[in-house]
């Protein structure tokens, strides 16, 4: 990382031993709250989208306030790799924060559905412009040591939205109105935009490299097939969400988009999990298609199989959120042995714990079992997730350079959303298959959670892949 000039030299400092101290506080506290409020509002809206759908008489436009968030953040995460490479994190992290700012005013001040969903459009590119550029920042900002310890810190931040964010935004939209979900937020955007400025003031562009500069809006080639990949994506969410002919043969269509646009956006090697950025880009898409695809049938497991209440069937979600606190806090810990060796064991740990909580969620899925068998069984799962999805991300900057830290920062991102898009939509087919009697319930959440577990079972066979690439 470089300064203007007449920023304070970083070598003057002492060298930070927590994310809290010395010219990192300022830096560390932003991120949180950034990182927070987007967590927020990701989990908040999910409740109040239904009364605000109502309110605007848009119903049939419902899925499209989802579709279109999702399209337009893995969008947001391409450009603003490509941003970042050229010109630093700090054009895409102030266009992400006005993006997210004017997509809340826009969504919270909505007459009308298509207001409503272009707010989320904009919110959905602000969203991926910055969590893209947040981690630039990191690689360029924070020491290697420290780096575990923040992503700690960022798995941590979305505990509190996750247990709170769904209760709060639901009672506002039940006894306030659901406007506030979005227009509430601003103060704190606001807050957590204004401590990241002086960060912003400190971080300068790249050295220019020999190659043409992409445009400023980045390569229009990358960005047509970022809109192949988000087109994809969206095509494997609708056949999830509502299987039919149509919707199957456009996801057909759609995974041959999104096999022609990864090709270009993931590093070579990424499918078969070589040495280097390529290893945790691999795993990371690994770890949340397995993660995501079971716990999307969670609670219709409980309320089906076992005729749990709402609330007691959301419960498994808000123990993972806190097992995977706990599992990212443990993989921050200072390490005492060789930090790559260590690395490889969370990793392969933490998909090994995957996978045994898979055995659990498809006994819980048998009649004959007890329901609650899928608590203890889900909270392993989040430990797990909390150690491999924290240590990935720590061993990607680990191994990315100056040049390409935004691009693979967007890999990173493309590789999680885009397995987690495939691993839903199939949750989906055969949930969709059992509600139509073409398959019994048991048999959908049984063959789910098995396949599931041997997705992560990959992830252990393959995970000695994420060491560092021999000379």
């Amino acid at each position: 990382m470089t300064l203007r000039a007449g920023a304070a030299p970083l070598a003057h400092d002492p060298t930070p031993r927590t994310i809290f101290t010395g010219h990192l506080r300022t830096t560390t506290t932003g991120i949180l709250i950034l990182i927070t409020l987007i967590a927020f509002e990701a989990m908040a809206v999910s409740a109040a989208l239904p009364t605000a759908a109502r309110a605007v008489h848009g119903i049939g436009g419902y899925g499209w306030a989802f579709t279109g968030f999702l399209v337009a953040n893995v969008v947001g995460m391409v450009v603003s790799g490509q941003i970042s490479d050229a010109h630093g994190p700090r054009r895409p992290l102030v266009a992400g924060m006005v993006a997210f700012i004017a997509g809340l005013v826009v969504a919270g001040s909505a007459t009308t559905m298509v207001q409503l969903v272009c707010g989320r459009v904009v919110q959905g590119v602000g969203s991926g412009l910055l969590i893209t550029a947040v981690y630039v920042v990191i690689g360029q900002t924070y020491p290697a040591p420290l780096r575990p310890k923040l992503f700690a810190g960022i798995s941590s931040a979305w505990v509190l939205p996750s247990l709170l964010g769904p209760i709060i935004s639901g009672s506002l939209a039940q006894h306030a109105s659901w406007r506030w979900v979005f227009l509430g937020l601003l103060p704190f955007v606001l807050i957590g935009a204004a401590l990241m400025v002086p960060v912003l003031r400190g971080l300068d562009p790249p050295v220019p490299q020999p190659s043409p500069a992409p445009a400023a809006l980045g390569d229009p080639r990358r960005v047509l097939h970022a809109f192949a990949v988000a087109a994809g994506i969206g095509a494997l969410e609708e056949a999830g969400q509502h299987p039919s002919a149509l919707s199957i043969t456009a996801a057909v269509l759609g995974l041959g988009a999104l096999a022609w646009g990864l090709r270009t956006l993931l590093p070579a090697g990424t499918i078969r999990v070589r040495r280097g950025v390529s290893a945790p880009i691999a795993m990371r898409g690994l770890l949340a298609g397995a993660f995501f695809g079971m716990e999307s049938a969670i609670p219709l497991e409980l309320t089906v199989q076992q005729h749990y209440s709402a609330t007691a069937a959301g419960l498994p979600l808000a123990c993972s959120g806190l097992a995977w606190a706990l599992g990212s806090w443990w993989q921050g810990r200072a390490a005492r042995t060789d930090e790559q060796t260590r690395r490889v064991r969370m990793v392969r740990t933490g998909f090994a714990l995957i996978a045994v909580s898979a055995v659990g969620v498809a006994l819980a899925a048998q009649p004959a079992t007890v329901g609650w068998l899928i608590y203890p069984a889900w909270g392993v799962a989040g430990v797990g997730a909390g150690l491999t999805m924290s240590s990935v991300s720590v061993l990607l900057l680990s191994y990315t350079n100056d040049a390409d830290r935004g691009a693979d920062s967007a890999a990173l991102q493309l590789s999680d959303a885009t397995a987690s898009a495939m691993t839903t939509g199939i949750a989906g087919v055969l949930l969709a298959a059992a509600a139509r009697g073409a398959l019994g319930y048991a048999a959908a959440f049984t063959i789910l959670a098995v396949a599931m577990g041997a997705v992560a079972v990959v992830g252990v066979l393959v995970s000695g892949q994420v060491r560092a690439p021999s000379t």
